[in-house]
């Protein structure tokens, strides 16, 4: 059975490995992106807290151009997770114009609705631009941008926590790769993936890694054609309308 990773009440990947083999290995292209990621100043920032879900707290922030981390910890694990991001263009351009929208550093509305929902978890967005900061916090909102930008931040912390499930299992439990893989098949149907689009490279890769069993790989080749044949057909309609 899928177990849930509820990002405000949504659900997606697996069980973390008991074994803390989770680190990766240290080179000097990671040690060379963690400088750089260092001397970047991040501008825009999502939480979650609810301590009762599979995935209790997610952090997200991220700088103009998309670059940025993603911290999340799990259920009656002690230990927080640190993954470095780089998100597509446009999924930049998607969350900027909602961000714009809402004129968030000058708003002073709450987002908050009427109705509480403190079950489903806390949100929080805040901005830090220019020297100026704002902060708010919820648990359900009637404001359509905060809405739509809330559910984008959520589909990369779906796709990045599933990416990380997946590299510590084909590293130390490769037989669990197949379940992973099948989680991402649901993601994607149920369009919770950030620009799908994005993913092909990371699963071009996947695709010959023979640590994993073949059912998985093959798996993976179906997902990465499946989303190749989306972009070429956009590309088609995209001709016909500019004609």
């Amino acid at each position: 059975m899928l177990c849930l990773i509820c990002l405000s009440g949504l659900a997606v990947t697996g069980q973390a490995p008991a074994q803390k083999k989770n680190s990766r290995p240290v080179t000097k292209a990671t040690e060379k992106k963690a400088a750089v990621r260092t001397a970047l100043t991040p501008v825009y920032f999502y939480n979650f807290t609810k301590p009762e879900f599979l995935v209790s707290k997610v952090h997200i922030e991220h700088d103009e151009a998309g670059i940025g981390l993603i911290r999340f910890e799990k259920k009656k694990l002690e230990e927080e997770f640190t993954v470095p991001i780089e998100l597509s263009e446009a999924t930049v351009e998607l969350l900027k114009e909602h961000w714009e929208n809402l004129g968030f550093l000058e708003s002073k509305e709450n987002y908050q609705s009427k109705l509480e929902y403190p079950h489903l978890g806390t949100m929080g967005l805040m901005m830090e631009k220019d020297g100026a900061e704002r902060k708010v916090e919820f648990n359900w909102t009637d404001n359509k941008d905060v809405k739509a930008l809330t559910d984008e931040y959520k589909k990369i912390g779906y796709e990045y926590v599933w990416k990380f499930e997946l590299d510590v299992a084909r590293r130390n439990q490769p037989l669990e790769s197949p379940r992973i893989v099948k989680e991402l098949d649901i993601l994607l149907k149920r369009g919770q993936i950030s620009d799908p689009p994005h993913i092909l490279p990371y699963l071009n890769e996947l695709s010959g890694d023979e640590r994993m069993p073949l059912i998985a790989r093959n798996h993976i080749l179906r997902l990465a054609k499946s989303i190749g044949k989306k972009v070429k057909k956009e590309e088609k309609d995209g001709e016909k309308n500019s004609n």
